[in-house]
């Protein structure tokens, strides 16, 4: 049988043919691409066990408020006493969070706001069990506490994954305990990374579309393989519900701190002593940090950093806004030299400062 001549132009168009038909079934170069699962399910099986509701109580004393309604004329009388007597009262509060053991030795982590002002803290496991916690230590700034409970012998416990390495797009699984109604998961993906909410000067969350509600504080964000990328943190809603905007701290910052305060119950933060806003240069182009006032006697201070200067990098690193200079010095231990570039009335000059250790009431 005599075999088939195809002509060149058919000839093109098959080859055009299969150059499309190996693209669709390409795998993209670089990072594998995440395919959405099939389901959930194996991925639930292995995580939700360490995933645990946090019940607090919280003692409020409605007091103050109550002398606020006096007239100025008659705080400090004999008859405030007796007012706030009659009507001052104090409540006990019940919260609810979540969280997730890092350890099997009982290790958990959950939201700084979750347990703040706590006097009783009663963490139940998804086998029913019900233990009081005890808090190792805890970091307002960016809102991670750790507690430890004692279990009688090793709990299930989850991996911290690398949040760097998380793209736009990836698929996630959020994990906690929406209204107190008990374990609940919910998938998405990753909407967006490095999002500052007015949170603090540490922000940088990943937003994320699964669906989280209050009492989802604290709980862990999982990336495919069950490691911990995130802890679901706060939400973006007008109503109080999901809206689809949810933002988690990423686990390379929860890691990080969950490591110090296990070693020592706090944080260590490098400290300048300066009240400063960010600032932009419309001459020069140049964009820093303008310094406001400088704390009395602190580091700062010390090294002649006067209100007026523009701080532009910390040792030859930009910083572009007061946030960036805050996480820079931040970032240092305190005691560490640095060499400040400093803008003072159009002139650029260096300046070495000795960094202090942050307040734990600092608000710069």
């Amino acid at each position: 049988m005599p075999v088939p001549v195809v002509s060149s132009p058919v000839r093109r168009a098959l080859a055009v043919l299969a150059a499309l038909l190996a693209l669709s079934f390409a795998t993209p170069s670089g990072a594998a691409a995440q395919a959405m699962p099939g389901s959930f399910a194996p991925l639930v099986r292995q995580v939700l066990p360490a995933v645990v509701n946090i019940a607090v109580t919280t003692v409020v004393n409605n007091g103050d408020d109550i002398a606020n309604l006096l007239p100025p004329v008659l705080r400090g009388t004999p008859f405030e006493q007796e007012f706030l007597r009659h009507f001052g009262t104090t409540q006990q509060v019940r919260a609810v969070g979540s969280g997730y053991v890092v350890d099997p030795s009982g290790v958990i982590v959950t939201n700084n706001h979750v347990i703040r002002n706590a006097t009783r803290i009663v963490v139940s496991f998804s086998d029913g069990r019900t233990l009081v916690a005890r808090v190792i230590g805890a970091d307002p700034l960016t809102d991670v506490a750790v507690l430890k409970v004692d279990a009688g012998g090793s709990l299930p416990s989850v991996e911290f994954g690398n949040s760097d390495a998380v793209e736009v797009g990836d698929w996630v699984l959020a994990a906690g305990d929406p209204f107190g109604l008990g374990g609940t998961v919910t998938a998405g993906i990753v909407s967006a990374k490095g999002r500052e909410i007015g949170d603090g000067p540490f922000d940088r969350f990943l937003q994320i579309d699964a669906p989280i509600n209050p009492g989802n504080s604290g709980g862990p964000l999982f990336d495919l393989q069950g490691r911990v990328i995130g802890m679901n943190t706060a939400i973006y809603s007008p109503g109080g519900g999901s809206v689809g905007i949810g933002f988690a701290i990423p686990s390379n910052t929860v890691s990080e701190v969950v490591s110090e305060l296990r070693g020592g119950g706090h944080i260590r933060r490098g400290w300048l002593g300066v009240a400063i806003e960010s600032q932009s240069d419309p001459d020069t182009r140049d964009t820093g940090v303008l310094v406001t006032g400088v704390a009395p006697g602190g580091p700062a201070s010390r090294a002649g950093i006067r209100p007026g200067d523009v701080v532009l990098a910390v040792n030859g690193s930009t910083v572009d806004g007061a946030a960036a200079l805050i996480r820079a010095v931040a970032a240092l231990p305190p005691g560490t030299r640095v060499r400040l570039a400093v803008n003072r009335n159009g002139e650029r000059m260096m300046v070495p400062v000795r960094i202090g250790e942050r307040p734990a009431n600092a608000e710069d």
